[in-house]
């Protein structure tokens, strides 16, 4: 996809400059699953159900003392012992020395990576190993380092290595100069012993939907079992180990590889539901944990994406109100209903027939992706406008980010689905999902009344309905076990509703929540909101946590 410019009110020096604005600005992210951070290569995506679709801060400155509480953070009780889990309890791995190395596909010489050796199965830890690839971006100050600040990228599905270069010039220099910020690939991402479903193409957006017609749930259970049966063919022997759980316990191996006694964490979208099962198990090694915009796991994953539903019919609402709006502008329609209408019926005829715009053949999936890259965040809404009317017009749409995920450069191995492949394999691990076609059935009928955008989509039946059956258990919020968490959110936020962050708030008891009235997914630190931005910072720097939620 091209950056033709449109024809429009904007020069296209303008259009250029207001999309480099636009992409400058927004929270890393890959489309179709929210890949939290993803910089300006991708966009919007946490596992996403597509609508329509036929397949599927500012400069950071010194933190603010003043305005905080001078209560402590329970962090600094004596270290509780993990959660009692299914062959859970504190990892005892022999530590082997990292070797810190390049780091494959990524352009910062700063930037450090190895791997580390991790189980397949947990319960045997003497059995077939996998590799896990972390990255590190030193302190800047020696003297004033506290230890270690771990990320990972959202989904499930995104990678984490690269994030440490992309988050580090949004933080402040307060929190740079105290932790070590190490990025991970979660297991069977990209670097970290990749899998894949045999499939030729990543889906758009990485995350693999389908949206039900009329009479179409057998034909789409066909589908959707053939493609777990080719899942299972392709990468059987990972299936059973891709879950939620197995990656916290990867993260707590990297943590004795790092010879750290406890670590610290931020996380946002489903990394900040890892975040949350790592507490639940770990509860002695959490330090000071921010979660942003988490997913709740006691609703992962068919639960939560029925329940965001109605968020998802009321930012295309907003999306649609606003472009509205500037009608002289992007001429999708005068009212919220004609652009609503508008944008959905270039997704139907992209469904019956690719629209080809400048040698591209637009599929109804990528359409899909590109609107949900519009509802997913208030400042992408111009940049999605325009992209439409200009496929509206048989204008080559600028679009500042792959519809579906590319494979990281220099990085051999990596098969041509895996970020789908991955998102499908966590989704269905951490479970459990319906496996009878009537509750199917019933879903689509009640969705698709109540929610006719989205509904025929996050109600239809999924390749979970087939996969193979996990042994692992669900993992649930961890009540008094952890030291309390700052969990931070946006009141409208589309991808994950602002009800996960205050169920996860609630769950790991003395959490606090902070949030923003704004139409965004995971607003720390990229949204740049100061009163957010300053009680994170202040909660990673001296570990205070606000005396009650904050709202902003």
């Amino acid at each position: 996809m091209g950056a033709a410019p449109r024809s429009s009110a904007c020069s296209p020096a303008e259009r250029r400059t207001e999309a480099g604005r636009w992409r400058a600005r927004l929270p890393l992210i890959s489309v179709g699953r929210m890949t939290y951070w993803a910089g300006a290569a991708r966009i919007v995506a946490v596992a996403a159900s597509i609508v329509l679709l036929s397949p599927a801060h500012p400069a950071a400155g010194a933190v603010n003392t003043a305005a905080l509480s001078s209560n402590r953070n329970p962090q600094q009780d004596p270290p509780q012992e993990a959660q009692q889990h299914p062959w859970q309890g504190p990892h005892r791995h022999p530590a082997r020395p990292l070797r810190w190395g390049d780091c494959a596909g990524v352009d910062d010489p700063a930037l450090r990576c190895a791997e580390v050796t991790v189980p397949l199965d947990h319960r045997r830890p003497r059995g077939r190993t996998i590799t896990i690839a972390i990255s590190r971006l030193p302190a800047t100050d020696p003297a004033r380092r506290r230890g270690v600040l771990l990320t990972t990228g959202g989904g499930p599905g995104g990678p984490g290595v690269p994030l440490p270069s992309s988050l580090a010039p949004l933080l402040s220099p307060e929190v740079r100069a105290r932790y070590d910020l190490i990025g991970f690939d979660i297991r069977f991402v990209e670097r970290s012993t990749p899998i894949g479903c045999g499939q030729a193409v990543e889906e758009p957006g990485g995350y693999r939907v389908r949206t039900a017609g009329p009479g179409s749930l057998p034909a789409d259970a066909a589908e959707a079992r053939a493609y777990a049966r080719d899942c299972v063919r392709a990468s059987g022997w990972a299936l059973p180990h891709a879950t939620t759980a197995n990656a916290a316990r990867d993260m707590d191996v990297i943590r004795a590889a790092l010879g750290e006694e406890k670590i610290s964490y931020l996380g946002g979208s489903y990394a900040g539901m890892l975040g949350a099962v790592y507490a639940a198990l770990f509860p002695g090694r959490v330090d000071r944990f921010v979660l942003d915009s988490p997913v709740n796991p006691d609703d992962a994953w068919r639960p939560y994406e029925l329940d965001r539903t109605p968020a998802f019919e009321a930012g295309t609402g907003a999306f649609a109100a606003w472009t509205a709006e500037r009608d002289a502008e992007y001429g999708l329609g005068g009212t919220a209903r004609e652009v609503t209408d508008a944008v959905a019926g270039l997704i139907r005829r992209a469904a019956t027939a690719p629209i080809v715009v400048a040698g591209h053949a637009w599929t109804s999936g990528e359409l899909g992706t590109l609107l949900v890259a519009g509802i997913y965040d208030e400042r992408s809404f111009g940049l999605v406008a325009a992209a439409f009317a200009d496929v509206a017009a048989g204008r080559e749409p600028y679009v500042p980010f792959p519809v579906r995920p590319l494979p990281p450069p220099g990085v051999p191995g990596v098969p041509a689905d895996n970020h789908t492949a991955t998102n499908m394999a966590y989704r269905c691990g951490d479970g459990p999902w319906p496996r009878d076609l009537r509750d199917y059935q019933r879903d689509l009928a009640s969705y698709s009344a109540r929610y006719p955008l989205f509904g025929p989509a996050n109600a239809n039946i999924t390749p979970c309905a087939f996969w193979p059956r996990i042994a692992d258990e669900p993992v649930r919020l961890p009540a008094g076990r952890a030291p309390g968490v700052l969990v931070t959110a946006a009141l409208r936020d589309v991808a994950a509703p602002v009800a996960n962050g205050r169920a996860v708030a609630a769950g790991i008891r003395g959490s606090r929540m902070v949030t923003i009235d704004a139409h965004t997914h995971a607003p720390y630190p990229a949204f740049g909101d100061a009163c957010l931005n300053g009680r994170v910072d202040a909660f990673l720097v001296i570990g205070t946590l606000p005396p009650a939620d904050v709202a902003c």
